[in-house]
């Protein structure tokens, strides 16, 4: 049984009750009526701040609509090392599955995207950055649009990010650089709790080589991603921090803000003209337990609907309800409304590579995730105390590396600048490998490495009119010469980070494919075991507001090109993918996007 599984299974062991929320809509009969200011597709990362933010003013009326389920009293939600088990194939979790991917000799494999409030917020591994300034001074350049350089989306952290010290109380010097950020936003963001038997053989590495250098800073506020540090995650006082817990909770007590579960969005209809631009105000939406439709489950706004579903619902909304590629809509006879033809396309991710160490003794967790009496017992110690390794993050360090110029030789650099990185190393005292089952016995230290930027580019694609069938979902990993050479070479780094002294006494050797030695037997190893880390953007990209949508989705201020009252706020419109873990742009990007609605209200 794979450790998540075991996590499932055991959640169950322990009662807990979170903290008390505001009632939440469960049936469309419960609403007191069918028109308001903003209709909010997704409770995710960006649908929450957005809904808090507009509600500010208790003048403006907001309606959220989410497909899944509450957030409230869900253990493995809450429960920070829990993390792994919400998805796949549970309630959490859309269950989606890629197609075949020739990159990785045509393997499938889920793809996780959170199904509840606070969509993936509540059910990813809770890393927190930032990207350099270098990721965001592309969009600018990108859209034309000097709001979104580093220089003004750097104010928007004073009102998101909320540095609480972590729960164990440690000394947190020289893991932090607590000038860089804000303690008096919403979001809690912290370091991690408990020691593991890995912290000094990664920290001492970083003195041992230079190729691994101690970053004090992981967040990348001040453009410094590159080197090893400590993970900064969502999360306070051993429970998950998500913008349902924080965004939300903040709002929820307002009376002009109203957010309804269980109901998916199938369609935005087409409500006449503005300004010779077709508009979009109408909202058609299902119950999502019993896939009902009727007539009557459809909402409008005075002013704008805003898209919200993240990279793989809303080019979906988009092509069902008539907006993207004729040749994509054609065949399934949808009338095409917008010819937007990047509907979709442009899709980018991150790859990520689980690279298996054998460690002697047992100084890992994997006996104890073996051990369903001692996880339960762990998983009762968090719902009494919210003390434990069940409070803590997964992973405490992770750290970000560039090829040099001998190994970009030949490669145009896709890098946003000099100074970004194009992989990620993530440390794990324990077998996390999400494609291959952990072995019956056997301690483990897994370093999964990411690409951070891809050349490959895939797309997502409606194939039916039925809203309740997935779409194609195409990451088309490890499809260029580029990021198959760059995910080896990073195989290539973490090995040698492996053979520093200060792992002699621990590390025993590589596990399984990742013995090879020559280029073409580690891409192998890559190409076997590389999956997700699911963080899907770009397919309703943004270009130059002046440009028309043949070039991309949506203008500068997320509007989408050719419509009238209908704006994409999401990682889909980022042209490119961050050279970090995204939630934190994703945030950041609906924060600006927040004040861009208001300026236009």
């Amino acid at each position: 049984m794979k450790a998540a599984s075991l996590l499932s299974a055991l959640v169950t062991s322990a009662v807990f009750f979170g903290p008390a929320l505001a009632i939440t809509l469960t049936e469309p009969s419960q609403l007191s009526g069918k028109t308001y200011d903003y209709v909010i597709v997704g409770a995710g990362n960006a649908g929450l701040v957005i809904a808090n933010r507009l509600t500010e003013n208790p003048a403006t009326t907001v309606l959220v609509l989410e497909a899944g389920i509450s957030d409230q009293n869900q253990i493995p939600v809450m429960a920070p090392f829990l993390g792994p088990s919400v998805t796949p194939d549970t309630p959490y979790d859309w269950n989606y599955t890629v197609v075949a991917q020739p990159g990785l000799d045509n393997r499938t494999y889920p793809y996780p995207r959170g199904r509840l409030l606070g969509g993936s917020s509540s059910a990813n591994y809770m890393i927190h950055q930032y990207g350099t300034n270098e990721d965001w001074n592309r969009v600018a350049a990108v859209s034309s649009d000097q709001g979104w350089s580093w220089n003004n989306m750097k104010q928007y952290i004073k009102r998101h990010e909320k540095i609480v010290p972590p729960s164990d109380g440690h000394n947190t010097t020289d893991q932090l650089i607590p000038s860089l950020h804000s303690f008096t936003g919403e979001l809690q963001i912290s370091l991690p709790i408990g020691n593991q038997t890995t912290d000094p053989f990664v920290i001492a590495t970083t003195s041992q080589l230079k190729e691994f250098p101690y970053n004090e800073d992981t967040s990348g506020i001040n453009n410094n991603l590159l080197g090893i540090g400590w993970a900064q995650s969502s999360m306070d006082d051993g429970l998950r921090a998500s913008s349902s817990s924080s965004y939300l909770a903040s709002a929820n007590s307002r009376p002009n803000l109203t957010v309804m579960i269980n109901a998916m969005v199938i369609k935005l209809l087409s409500t006449g003209s503005t300004n010779g631009l077709k508009a979009f105000r109408n909202v058609q939406f299902a119950d999502a337990r019993t896939k009902t439709v009727t007539p009557a489950f459809q909402v409008q706004a005075r002013k704008e609907v805003i898209l919200s579903a993240g990279s793989v619902g809303t080019p979906q909304i988009l092509q069902l309800s008539g907006i993207g590629a004729p040749a994509d809509l054609a065949p399934l006879h949808i009338p095409v409304l917008i010819n937007s033809p990047q509907v979709g396309r442009n899709m980018q991710d991150h790859p990520l590579l689980p690279n298996i160490f054998t460690v002697s003794g047992n100084g890992s967790l994997d006996d104890t995730l073996r051990n369903a009496s001692a996880v339960g017992a762990a998983i009762s110690q968090w719902a009494s105390s919210k003390t434990g390794f069940i409070a803590n993050n997964v992973i405490n360090q992770l750290g970000f590396a560039r090829l040099n110029s001998t190994l970009l030789k030949g490669f145009t650099d896709p890098a946003a600048g000099p100074t970004s990185p194009h992989y990620e190393m993530i440390f794990a005292n324990f077998w996390l490998d999400p494609v291959v089952t952990v072995p019956a016995t056997g301690n483990f230290f897994t370093i999964l490495t990411a690409l951070l930027t891809p050349t490959s580019r895939g797309s997502v694609k409606i194939h039916s009119t039925n809203p309740f069938v997935a779409p194609l979902i195409d990451p088309n990993m490890l499809a260029t010469d580029f990021d198959i050479h760059t995910i080896t070479e990073s195989v290539k780094a973490i090995k040698r980070f492996a053979a520093a002294p200060a792992w002699s006494n621990y590390i025993t050797g590589a596990f399984g494919t990742l013995n090879g030695t020559t280029d073409a037997q580690l891409a192998a190893h890559a190409r076997l075991h590389t999956s997700t880390v699911f963080h899907p953007t770009s397919t309703a990209s943004m270009t130059a507001t002046s440009k028309s949508p043949s070039s991309g989705v949506v203008n500068s201020d997320l509007t989408v090109k050719g419509a009238a009252g209908l704006r994409i706020v999401d990682l889909s419109v980022l042209p490119f993918i961050p050279s970090c873990h995204p939630q934190g742009p994703a945030y950041m990007l609906a924060e600006r996007a927040a004040d861009l609605i208001k300026a236009s209200a």
